[in-house]
Order: structure tokens, then C-alpha cells, then sequence
């Protein structure tokens, strides 16, 4: 009976000793560092996943970096970071840990919002900036020192107390940018997981599809702007977007300035060259489309056989021993480079210049109207607004932390003389000298801090200084 009284008493330590490990855990999960950790945990990741190409296939990897390493990419999913497990764990880790880390110092703050002007009047007159005492006006004193107009109350002891408190907003400063920074980092996670982007190229005159999403992209008009030597100034495409229900909205993307339609932002991202090929068989034309650089054609009924417009050169050239170039993006001497296939064998590729054509068997190809096409990147992110608003809130606090300095400032009456003393929490040498010059052209001498830091010394003093004349 006395070995298991024994027992049952020490089950109450080791619940402790569990509970008291739980809390540690706890408090660590929930603490800044775990939460800086993570970012850079999270920093890093996403910086080595920007290293490598996204979206490629294990062959593509494989010839770039090996078999094993594209193994390595496959299986950490660093092919799709945005999209992956690993991310979505660590931000929904931080996100978390960010949110209890405002939660739990949030009653604490209140508390100290409610109560900043009570715990420096009746708590701590040991631990203030600076006092000074003598028989001005306080109302005078508080006015100087751009507080205000006070408020009155008694001491314990029966004493009036006159207080005022300036800027206790900022008390809220760096509690209201940590939840920026939390709101900033919720928006770009979920934005980066849940966002679509796709890509869309084509000719004036052109109507691509977006994806699989039943929008459709047509292109109106692309003009480039071009220095002298030949490189791009600025190049804008002129579009109108189309839904499901054929519905449409017009814009304009250029560089630097996306068109935003049916909730898409659209940016011009790049540009290339495309030509007109036209079939004819025995004089009579059998089909004509539009292809720009890098794409293929099938003859409609010659299925087998098939062209691939592999490059153009407004302003061809070519030296003994090396690869067709252009001399300028000018088209003075335009040339088709191409590849014919047959049933998916290779047949031969060759440069057009001129009014040159390519004759297989009974079908003849022709390149004419060479021009630019647009390459456009659209994109989607539901969670844009709240990275805008997390931003806002950022600064927000930012602009509390470092322009609102809570103070306060109170004066206690003893017999015929008044006592003010002033606490900042911020700055408090800046506030020493403001008070100083506030105390003096009001009447009041200054109260040195004793060596003992105990309190002010009250037999060192200034002598007043005379208030100035106002």
C-alpha cells in the first residue's frame, strides 16, 4: 500500500514535468525566431528552385543535368516550387506561427494601451525620464510640451494629479507591422499556389486560345518602336479578350504596362517574327496560314508531308563555315529557314531568300509577308489584393513605430509646489531636452536622477529659469 501511495504521488511530477515540456514546445512554435527560421528555410528553397528551369519533363532535366539530379528535381517536386508540398507546408507553418505570435502579445498590448498612463503616474516615478518641481502652471508646462490638455485625478494619498498622454497609438506600432508582414506573406503564399499563368503568341489578325480556360486572345495590331541600331525601344500589342459567352473587353500591354481584362493582368513579354506559307499544287493555291517562327505546317491533304518554319532573318547573311545571322532587325534581305518532313522522317532543311520557293513533288511553298508577332504572358492572382493590403498595414505600422512616440506626463501637487515628471518610451534623451526647455520657460527646476538611480535627488536643482515672454 505504501509503494503505491508512493507511486500515485509522483504521478502528479511527471504530468508536470510532460505539461512544462509542452508549454516550452509551445512557446517555441509559437515564438519570432521559429518564425525567422522558417523564412529563411523558405528563402533559400525558393532561391535554389529559381535556379531551374520550371515545368520541364525528366528527359529535358536529365540531358541538362543527369539522370540522378533530374531524379533529385522530380522527387523534391522542385519542377513546380510554387505548387509544391514542401511550400505549402512551410508557409502554412509560417503563416500560422506569425498569426499566434500577434494572438498571444495582442491581450498583452491592450492591456498596456489601457493602462500606459496609470502605470508610469502611480507605478513609476522611480524609473522616469525626467522631473522637476517648483510653482508654475502644469496646464503652462503641458502646453509646452505639445500634450494635450491634461486630465485630473487624486493620488492615493489625496494628492491631485494632473496627466496627459500623447501619441499612446504608437504602443500598437510594431504589433500592427508584424501583422502586415503576415498578411504580406499569406497573400504571396496563396497567390504564388493558387495563381494561373499561361502564355500566348500569335500574329496581327490572329485569335489564340488561353489555355483551357475558354478564353480566347485576339490580336489586333502589334507595333514595335526601334532605335536606330535596331534594338527595341518599346513594343505595344493592341488585343480584345474573349470569354466562354462571347463576351469581349479591348486593351492595349507594352512593356512595363500589362492590359487588365476579365480579371487578367496581360503583359507583353517578348516578340519574333512570322511569315505567311502558301501551298500551291499545279497553279491552283490549296491553303495559305500565318505561322511564326518555330512552328509546323500540314499540308491539308498530304497529311505526311509537313513544313517546319524553324527561323527568319529580316536581313540575312552568312559568312563561309558559320550559321546563317542577320546583319540588322531591317528587312532588306528577308530568308526563310526550313525543314521538311515526311511521315516524321527528316527529308532536308535549306534558307529561302528572295522570291525563292520550295517545290516537294507537286506541292510548292512560298514564305511572303514577313512581320513581328507579340508574345504575351497572362496572369491571375486572386490574392494580389491582400499583398496590397498587407503592404498598407506594413506601413502603417512602420509610420507608428517611428513617428508616433508614446509618452506621458504628469504633475502631482504638494502643498504649494508642483512636481512634473515625463516618461517616453522611445528616445528618452530627445525627451530629457524637451523637457528640460518646456520645464524652464514655465517655472519649473529641473530634479536631477540621484547616483543611486533610485529616484531624483532633491537637494540638487537648477534654479528656474524665467519663463519667456509670450
Amino acid at each position: 500500500m505504501e509503494a503505491g501511495g508512493r507511486f500515485l504521488e509522483t504521478v502528479p511530477l511527471f504530468q508536470n514535468m510532460g505539461t512544462n515540456k509542452m508549454k516550452k514546445i509551445g512557446k517555441f512554435l509559437t515564438s519570432m525566431p521559429f518564425a525567422i527560421g522558417l523564412l529563411i528555410v523558405l528563402a533559400i528553397a525558393c532561391g535554389v528552385s529559381s535556379t531551374i528551369q520550371q515545368g520541364l519533363s525528366y528527359e529535358a532535366y536529365a540531358a541538362q543535368y543527369g539522370e540522378r539530379t533530374a531524379g533529385l528535381i522530380l522527387g523534391l517536386q522542385l519542377d513546380d516550387a510554387f505548387h509544391s508540398r514542401w511550400f505549402a507546408g512551410l508557409s502554412i507553418l509560417l503563416c500560422l506561427d506569425l498569426l499566434f505570435c500577434n494572438l498571444i502579445r495582442l491581450p498583452a498590448l491592450i492591456r498596456r494601451f489601457r493602462k500606459f498612463a496609470d502605470s508610469a503616474i502611480f507605478h513609476g516615478v522611480q524609473s522616469t525620464d525626467a522631473a522637476a518641481v517648483g510653482t508654475g502652471d502644469p496646464n503652462s508646462f503641458f502646453r509646452a510640451m505639445s500634450f494635450p490638455s491634461p486630465k485630473i485625478t487624486t493620488g492615493g494619498d489625496g494628492q491631485e494629479i494632473r496627466y496627459s498622454v500623447r501619441n499612446r497609438i504608437g504602443l500598437w506600432g510594431a504589433w500592427i507591422c508584424h501583422l502586415g508582414i503576415f498578411l504580406l506573406i499569406l497573400g504571396f503564399s496563396m497567390g504564388q499556389m493558387l495563381s494561373e499563368e499561361y502564355t500566348v503568341y500569335g500574329l496581327p489578325g490572329q485569335t489564340k486560345p488561353m489555355g483551357e480556360t475558354g478564353f480566347q486572345i485576339q490580336i489586333n495590331d502589334f507595333r514595335t518602336e526601334l532605335h536606330e541600331d535596331g534594338s527595341p525601344i518599346q513594343y505595344t500589342a493592341s488585343l480584345t479578350m474573349i470569354d466562354s459567352q462571347g463576351d469581349r473587353q479591348a486593351g492595349t500591354a507594352s512593356v512595363n504596362a500589362p492590359a487588365s481584362l476579365f480579371g487578367y493582368r496581360i503583359y507583353q513579354n517578348s516578340y519574333g517574327w512570322g511569315a505567311d506559307v502558301r501551298i500551291t499544287r499545279n497553279g491552283t493555291e490549296l491553303q495559305r496560314e500565318a505561322l511564326c517562327a518555330g512552328e509546323i505546317l500540314t499540308v491539308e491533304d498530304e497529311p505526311d508531308l509537313a513544313v517546319f518554319f524553324q527561323a527568319f532573318y529580316p536581313d540575312y547573311a552568312k559568312a563561309e563555315g558559320s550559321s546563317p545571322y542577320s546583319l540588322s532587325e531591317q528587312l532588306n534581305n528577308p530568308a526563310y529557314l526550313y525543314q521538311v518532313y515526311y511521315a516524321g522522317q527528316f527529308l532536308g532543311m535549306n534558307v529561302l531568300t528572295g522570291e525563292e520557293k520550295l517545290t516537294v513533288d507537286d506541292y510548292v511553298f512560298s514564305f511572303e509577308n514577313p512581320r513581328r508577332y507579340t508574345l504575351l504572358v497572362t496572369k491571375r492572382d486572386p490574392f494580389s489584393w491582400l499583398v496590397l493590403l498587407g503592404a498598407t498595414v506594413t506601413l502603417a505600422g512602420l509610420v507608428l513605430v517611428f513617428y508616433l512616440r508614446p509618452a506621458v506626463c504628469w504633475a502631482v501637487l504638494d502643498g504649494n509646489n508642483w512636481t512634473v515628471y515625463g516618461r517616453s518610451r522611445k528616445e528618452s534623451v530627445f525627451f530629457r531636452e524637451r523637457f528640460e526647455q518646456a520645464a524652464g520657460k514655465t517655472g519649473f527646476a529641473i530634479q536631477r536622477r540621484s547616483k543611486s538611480g533610485n529616484g531624483p535627488e532633491a537637494d540638487v536643482q537648477n534654479s528656474p529659469t524665467e519663463p519667456e515672454p509670450s
